[in-house]
């Protein structure tokens, strides 16, 4: 084979290849597609937040932020004091 065949039979392997992938890139963007049209025809519950609905956030009682910063001070006390231990057994 010469040159120029060679050269020829690559072009020809590319676009073939090329086409091969655009084409399933379209098949998989249109599946896609038609399963998002098919679960939203059938998907009956409205969305969790509604632009009709204003959100609530939830506000915590006086105990439970007693009880919130009790539990975060005896973490950092006992992170402290397994830390000065591992630093005076090195």
């Amino acid at each position: 084979m010469t040159s120029a065949e060679l050269i020829a039979e690559g072009t020809s392997l590319m676009l073939f290849g090329m086409g091969f992938v655009f084409l399933f890139l379209a098949i998989l963007v249109l599946a896609t597609s038609a399963m998002s049209a098919i679960i939203n025809r059938y998907n009956s519950q409205p969305n969790a937040l509604t632009p009709s609905q204003p959100s609530v956030v939830a506000t915590s009682s006086t105990s439970d932020q007693g009880e919130l910063i009790a539990a975060i001070s005896a973490a950092i006390q006992m992170h402290r004091t397994r830390n000065t231990q591992s630093t005076k057994r090195k």
